[in-house]
């Protein structure tokens, strides 16, 4: 069976001991730096199939890191552990292109559950097929992540660009949010659900200009992407 590698930072010494141990336990290959800086560093000479970062750490902060990694590789799964509990921190860490962002202390079962699931999900990824769709003033360049008009360009991360291009292909129909959560996740994990919900946000605030189109909340049920 593959042993999968992860690229871990944190510099709180008493837990990056027990977090990586505990995930050694379960397998895993896990390279731990104290810092952001050398986190870079080392990731630019080694292949990892998973990254899990604090924020708060010397040299270079996680977002700083997460957004420095996210040039250099737009697929790899990124998890934030981070005792940021603003709701703030958490959507600018999910903006960077991180795929979840637990709240220290955080349950090491509940960690090695979302690495099983961003990896699988990994394994599965396909690019996005290369098409360009027409929405309201904007063209959506699926390729490449981003909304764009002669006046303006607004780089969307994979997931949220996953998430427009699914409702693009199911325009004025009822998605369940447990369909949406399976498609861009694999699975229809409540916490997968809360960052589903910043995505959704995110969407609207750039939409929102653009007439007769919206993201409908169905309530208990999910979600309609309205065109008129």
């Amino acid at each position: 069976m593959k042993q999968f590698k992860i690229l871990y930072t944190e510099d709180d010494e008493t837990l990056a001991f027990l977090t990586k141990d505990n995930l050694e336990q379960n397998n895993y290959n896990v390279v731990h730096c104290s810092d952001g800086q050398l986190g870079l560093q080392i990731f630019k000479r080694e292949k990892f199939d998973i990254c899990i970062f604090d924020i708060m750490m010397p040299k270079m902060d996680g977002f700083d890191l997460a957004a420095a990694i996210r040039q250099l590789n737009t697929d790899i799964p990124i998890i934030f552990l981070s005792a940021k509990t603003l709701k703030e921190d958490r959507i600018k860490g999910l903006r960077l292109g991180a795929d979840d962002y637990l709240v220290k202390p955080f349950s090491i079962e509940e960690l090695l559950l979302k690495i099983e699931i961003f990896l699988k999900r990994s394994q599965k990824n396909t690019p996005l097929e290369k098409l360009v769709y027409e929405i309201g003033k904007y063209q959506f360049d699926t390729s490449n992540f981003v909304l764009f008009n002669e006046n303006e360009k607004i780089s969307l991360t994979q997931r949220e660009a996953e998430l427009l291009k699914l409702f693009l292909d199911n325009k004025n129909l009822v998605l369940k949010r447990e369909q949406i959560l399976t498609a861009l996740w694999g699975t229809d994990d409540y916490f997968m659900g809360r960052s589903l919900d910043v995505f959704i946000s995110r969407l609207r605030k750039i939409l929102t200009s653009e007439k007769g189109i919206s993201i409908e909340n169905l309530h208990g049920i999910g979600f309609r992407f309205s065109v008129e």
